[in-house]
């Protein structure tokens, strides 16, 4: 007989699908290269997200995020399946935002709660080539409007807007002021491994503190700010790294199946005569603090490579959610969520620390499917 507390099954994913085995996982992460990505063979991706909540008092939600951002061009998300013993569990969009996500209500009285959800999509390298405009569809007046505006943490007024008029004083055209922009952000600012998480995002702040130091959804949130202070679209696109790079930096991939403190906020910008471009200035910082030895100067080959390719392109061992930004959880009565990149939870009391996932509890493993 079913009851309540069997596990509830929902959606399907196929079932030929086979992990690739460890040591190619470990392969993978051996002999570095310059960082150039190139456009190439698409590679699938899994990512098993298991959550349980430790001390649940009365009722007890969580939200865990699903891809939600497509990109024919280099991002195809796939399908979503999960077990748990939630009272309801369904897939949900927060209309304001647009963020996907798996929402669980738990019975009260539940001792236990669990939930694992499986996700697939796939992905490859992309590479935007700055030296041949061409004619791509302008956005849309809605999706432009959207990707130009401001949010409860990236203003475009005040202070940023006066801080992206001094960088872009003199360029012309958007090409022109975006990489004026970037190169700022990579000479200006720093990673700071003190940041708890991937940081907070709220770029006024930041600027107003003179402290320019956080990490990728700090540092890729001023670059967006500062860019849409310009009226040129631009998105953070958050996500979480899932394999190694192949090109061997340490710092720019996932070094363990066990990617629970993976996530990573990228960011594109949409110029006129080359549509959707990734960039990525928080990963360059990122390759001066931490890839071995650490701590290298911005002229460190190293260095000078990732900051050379992460304008215009990025490597494909990424998995992306969103794009969103002040996210309302359904059936959560407390304040909009900066940004969903982390599982979330709630019960009677209060959301849950989604930075403490030991108490949460959850953890994450990712792996490179064969489909």
């Amino acid at each position: 007989m079913t009851t309540r507390r069997d596990l509830l099954k929902v959606g399907a994913l196929a079932t030929a699908a086979a992990v690739l085995p460890r040591a190619a996982f470990a392969q993978q992460a051996a002999a570095p290269q310059t960082f150039a990505p190139a456009v190439g063979q698409w590679r699938s991706y899994q990512i098993v997200t298991t959550v349980e909540i430790l001390k649940p008092e009365g009722q007890v939600q969580a939200w865990l995020p699903v891809a939600s951002f497509s990109n024919p061009d280099w991002f195809k998300p796939g399908e979503n399946s999960w077990t748990t013993n939630a009272r309801s569990a369904q897939l949900v969009r927060d209309p304001h935002s647009g963020a996907d996500m798996l929402h669980l209500v738990f019975a009260e009285g539940e001792k236990a709660p669990k939930v694992e959800l499986t996700s697939r999509a796939t992905s490859r390298d992309w590479v935007v080539d700055l030296t041949r405009p061409g004619k791509p569809a302008p956005l849309a007046a809605d999706e432009r409007a959207r990707n130009t505006a401001a949010t409860d943490l990236i203003p475009t007024d005040g202070i940023v807007k006066a801080t992206s008029d001094k960088i872009v004083a003199g360029k012309s055209g958007d090409v022109e002021k975006v990489r004026a922009i970037f190169e700022w952000i990579v000479e200006n600012t720093y990673r700071n491994p003190a940041t708890r998480g991937c940081g907070i995002g709220d770029i006024a702040a930041l600027l107003k503190s003179g402290d320019l130091g956080g990490k990728c959804a700090d540092l890729n949130a001023l670059f967006v700010g500062l860019v849409r202070a310009q009226d040129i679209p631009a998105r953070d696109v958050y996500g979480l790294r899932v394999v190694p790079s192949r090109f061997g930096y340490k710092s720019l991939g996932a070094n363990s199946e066990i990617v629970t403190k993976a996530q990573h906020c990228r960011a594109e910008v949409f110029l006129s005569e080359f549509g959707w471009v990734p960039m990525d200035p928080a990963d360059v910082r990122k390759v001066v603090l931490e890839e071995p030895p650490g701590k290298l100067a911005l002229d460190d080959p190293k260095v000078a490579a990732a900051r050379k390719a992460l304008f215009g392109a990025w490597e494909g061992n990424w998995f992306a959610f969103n794009t969103a930004h002040d996210v309302a959880l359904p059936g959560f009565a407390g304040p909009r969520l900066g940004f969903l990149m982390y599982p979330q939870a709630a019960n009677a009391a209060e959301l849950l620390d989604c930075l403490d996932p030991a108490n949460f509890k959850y953890v994450i493993r990712a792996s490179e499917i064969a489909v």
